[in-house]
């Protein structure tokens, strides 16, 4: 991605690469979506809620342009676009699914965690 946020030192460190193109806020959430099928602009934003329109776009263009998503125009008239993950963006599901194992055993649900407590 063009606009690294990597440390000059960080620059050989391949967490750090990643992280440039999904540590931003909101991105691992939209590569969870379009994992689990929604692909069009208007799913992708009911299902993120608080997401701003502005920086689910922004969000779409730089996954776009780090090769982990492709928009593929759906209609012309007006033009929309459906996203689908790339072989870049599929080699991360795995990593989903071990953001999610991770959060299942050790970030419980907060009403969970209150009733676990008792």
């Amino acid at each position: 991605m063009p606009d690294s946020r990597s440390y000059e030192t960080q620059r050989d460190c391949p967490v750090a690469r990643t992280l440039d193109v999904v540590g931003d806020r909101w991105t691992i959430l939209i590569l969870r979506d379009l994992s689990w099928g929604r692909r069009r602009y208007s799913a992708l934003l009911e299902s993120l809620k608080g997401i701003s329109t502005n920086l689910l776009a922004d969000r779409l263009k730089k996954l776009e342009e780090a090769d982990m998503i492709v928009a593929v125009q759906y209609s012309a008239h007006p033009p929309r676009s459906e996203y689908k993950l790339t072989a870049k963006g599929k080699a991360f599901v795995p990593i989903l699914a071990a953001i999610r194992d991770y959060g299942e055993e050790w970030e419980p649900r907060a009403d969970l965690a209150a009733t676990q407590k008792r």
